[in-house]
């Protein structure tokens, strides 16, 4: 059976040419040029992937993986995002993308990614983990694994389960650095195919939400040139 993807993109001309690319490779593609249309859509089909433009009329990206995620957490979410806008890239990850893609980009860097995230949660539905639950301790505060908040005095923050998943890591690594391909292999699989600008990019949402000062960590390290590290305190 085919696998259908859901594309919002606004621009005629690179939405054809996604529909072309995709249903070359053997996928059911539904496309959509806005994003009232891919909510539309949504509503109407069951998808192993979403590639979303991040600006887009009627609602943009950002708001529609968020609508999504409401419904299911666990769909592979692909942002576009144009040329340097990093803070695009930031916002996506933030809300629950799972990786993004630059334009212009090449066809094989695309499929590459598509092929990469599918398979991981091809993967994962495979070996279905217990639902999470308990208390973590960590960073001077306590994540509440079934409700994927962080919560430190009065103070909450939502979490993704990219993020979970990130905090979990490291708590079973304290005091060692973790380099940065290790983090993408165990968090976002072996498979991966993005580049560690996504983690990075995670870490820097992170630290806004468990760090007291997240300009100067006192957590969530940077260890120049290989990846980070958990510090207990």
């Amino acid at each position: 059976m085919k696998k259908r993807l859901l594309i919002a993109e606004d621009d005629l001309s690179l939405r054809e040419g996604l529909i072309d690319l995709l249903e070359g490779e053997g996928y059911e593609v539904v496309a959509a040029q806005n994003g009232r249309e891919a909510m539309d859509s949504w509503g109407q089909g069951h998808y192993a992937l979403v590639l979303l433009d991040v600006m887009m009329p009627e609602k943009n990206g950002f708001v529609v993986c968020q609508e999504i995620r409401k419904t299911n957490p666990h769909i592979p979410v692909l942002f576009l995002t144009a040329k340097g806008e990093e803070v695009d890239q930031v916002v996506g990850l933030r809300l629950g993308g799972d990786d993004y893609v630059t334009k212009p980009f090449s066809g094989k860097v695309l499929l590459a990614r598509i092929e990469a995230l599918m398979r991981r949660c091809d993967q994962e539905a495979s070996q279905p983990r217990k639902p999470l639950q308990g208390v973590l301790g960590f960073a001077g505060g306590e994540v509440d694994l079934g409700r994927y908040m962080y919560r430190r005095g009065k103070q909450e923050q939502s979490l993704t389960a990219r993020e979970v998943k990130l905090l979990e890591t490291f708590a079973a690594n304290p005091g060692q650095v973790l380099d940065r391909n290790y983090l993408l292999n165990t968090v976002w699989g072996i498979e991966y195919y993005g580049t560690t600008r996504t983690l990075d990019q995670h870490i820097v949402q992170l630290r806004k939400k468990i760090e007291p000062k997240p300009h100067q960590p006192k957590f969530l390290l940077t260890v120049h040139g290989v990846g980070y590290r958990y510090e207990v305190g």
